[in-house]
């Protein structure tokens, strides 16, 4: 049985230990490592929770030592004049990191003999980073003829770059994001893992005021001021009801999100989100801006697409007519089930990896 390791600093959106699901129910013995736990309780596996391993908690410090480009969340694209971006820290955070790594060394040392850590096949870093940033467990876990996948999520290239020592290194790079595909030139898109069969599928109503939904983590990012602004347009005309979901638990998240009829994620270059596939999971037909070259690639996808910003243009016909409603919201499922089901991404990704 192949065994697998998945690193990461945290469980981001919970998707690498969607993977290490994934690859159990194909039958690979998985294991997740994260540095700490994720501030909005996703579920871990092993945890080590190292300190500082979240300097977001620490923003001052951050703040000080970080460059402000790394800083910043936008909704447009950056390209950097260097593709792939190169981590390359200031001598202040470089020292504080190898301060940080100084205090983690005795615990990582201890979890490596508890779980056997040196004799699995593959390994995957999600998010590119291992426990050093200098790369030496990755060094030695090559130099003993193992296999290293780097995994990238969020804006890992955009804002931080890659680390050049574990790049060198990885065997393959694939991203969830598929604008990650102009931020480095050996990188394969993957989808983002789901798990459809978690969520309850329902057609909406189709009377009384529409409920539409919007929930941003960051208002920039999600070009919220401008989709609230077009959804205030259209109640001028139609009985719509605005639910904003925000600073909520995951948990009541949902539970708005389901009594949604549709649903905008978020204008912008980043393409859609988790969001996104909740909302289409659920029934809802959803309203994102798309990535450039992403309907070329999938001309397929059920998304009502408002990449030009035409919000209200393009929700128009979906508030007339239930119909239509209906029809794209039955779309998005079986899209969703036939590229985001997380064990046809885990299956891609081994194909890339050349792992049987």
């Amino acid at each position: 049985m192949v065994r697998i390791l998945h690193i990461a600093p945290f469980n981001v959106a919970g998707v690498p230990m969607t993977f290490v699901k994934a690859e159990r129910e194909l039958g690979f013995f998985s294991r997740l490592v994260t540095l700490a736990p994720h501030p909005y309780g996703y579920e871990e596996d092993i945890c080590l929770n190292l300190p500082f391993s979240d300097l977001s908690r620490y923003f001052w410090i951050k703040k000080l030592l970080t460059p402000a480009k790394r800083l910043q969340v936008e909704n447009v694209h950056q390209i950097p004049d260097e593709i792939p971006l190169r981590w390359r820290p200031s001598r202040s955070e470089k020292a504080l990191i190898g301060f940080r790594e100084m205090l983690w060394d005795r615990k990582i040392k201890r979890l490596q003999n508890e779980i056997d850590f040196w004799n699995y096949d593959v390994y995957q870093l999600d998010g590119g980073l291992e426990f050093y940033r200098n790369g030496r467990t990755v060094r030695k876990l090559k130099s003993q003829g193992k296999k290293i996948i780097s995994c990238y999520t969020g804006s890992d290239l955009r804002v931080r770059g890659v680390i050049p020592e574990i790049d060198e290194e990885s065997d393959v790079n694939v991203t969830v994001e598929f604008d990650h595909i102009y931020f480095h030139p050996n990188i394969h898109h993957v989808f983002f893992p789901f798990l459809p069969e978690k969520f309850h599928f329902s057609q909406k109503q189709n009377s009384g005021a529409l409920r539409i939904g919007h929930a941003p983590s960051n208002r920039q990012a999600k070009g919220t001021d401008k989709i609230l602004k077009a959804l205030e347009n259209l109640r001028k005309n139609f009985p719509i009801e605005i639910v904003l979901i925000e600073g909520l638990s995951y948990k009541e998240a949902l539970q708005a999100k389901q009594t949604c009829a549709l649903f905008v994620d978020q204008i912008g270059d980043l393409g859609y989100g988790i969001n996104a596939l909740e909302a289409l999971a659920m029934g809802i037909p959803t309203a994102t801006s798309l990535v450039k070259g992403f309907s070329e690639a999938y001309p397929d996808h059920p998304f009502i697409d408002i990449s030009d910003e035409k919000i209200e243009e393009k929700l128009y016909p979906f508030l007339k007519d239930p119909n239509l409603r209906e029809k794209r919201a039955l779309e998005g499922r079986r899209w969703l089930e036939n590229y985001h089901d997380a064990r046809k991404v885990v299956r891609r990704i081994h194909e890339f990896a050349g792992i049987g």
